[in-house]
């Protein structure tokens, strides 16, 4: 791919939008952690400096594509919701519903989970407040748009709807780094399989560890 010089403000958003949509196809590669700038310029046709003056850092791509996936995501996972959880079942019922389909969801986002997981660590350094201020108000928006439908579908959550919501995605990005083992890890395991205890499903691990959240949280508010 290559560019002639951006001179309209149409061509500068043709070509942010490619700088994001190369970096996006990137990370169903490799960890965000990974994706470095030389090779998305490379990969989008343009110097790394025409990149930066798009984006202050590489940095501030990832968190751009961490508040796009996190508004997928909660457009899917309002549906999900929506059609999964039967508003005529007790509180507990409804719970383990919205926890199954809270992590399911989750789970099939795996690029969400790995920038989530990077959020504080790396993707927030090496950028300006602005940009700190910018992606933070969109997670509070999208954060508070979650906290609605967890109380529509639960409202016996009532305060603890925040903390569930916030752990889940916390959750979700931890582990899903142990769901990528090493070449070294799964040799390990291979030459003893008694170890594979120790190994994590991002599907399993995390409905269980989301059950138990929405069930503690719900016993918080007194319900029984």
């Amino acid at each position: 791919m290559t560019f002639q010089r951006a001179r309209s403000e149409e061509q500068r958003e043709i070509r942010r939008q490619a700088i994001l949509d190369t970096a996006r196809s990137m990370l169903d590669e490799m960890p965000a952690a990974e994706v470095g700038l030389n090779e998305l310029s490379r990969r989008v046709g343009l110097a790394k400096s025409n990149v930066l003056r798009y984006f202050e850092s590489r940095e501030a791509v990832l968190l751009e594509l961490l508040t796009d996936a996190l508004e997928v995501w909660i457009a899917e996972v309002s549906d999900e919701l929506a059609a999964g959880v039967d508003l005529r079942l007790s509180a507990g019922e409804r719970g383990e519903q919205l926890a199954v389909i809270l992590s399911g969801s989750l789970a099939r986002h795996t690029v969400l989970c790995d920038l989530a997981n990077a959020q504080a660590g790396v993707l927030e350094h090496n950028v300006s407040v602005d940009v700190v201020l910018r992606h933070k108000r969109s997670a509070l928006a999208n954060l508070e748009t979650v906290v609605e439908l967890l109380h529509h579908h639960l409202p016996e959550l009532g305060d603890n709807a925040r903390t569930v919501c916030m752990t889940a995605l916390l959750l979700a990005g931890a582990m899903s780094t142990y769901c990528r083992p090493s070449a070294s890890t799964l040799a390990a395991y291979a030459a003893d399989p008694s170890l594979t205890r120790l190994q994590v499903d991002l599907g399993s691990g995390l409905e269980s560890a989301v059950s138990l959240l929405v069930a503690g949280a719900l016993a918080r508010s007194g319900v029984r």
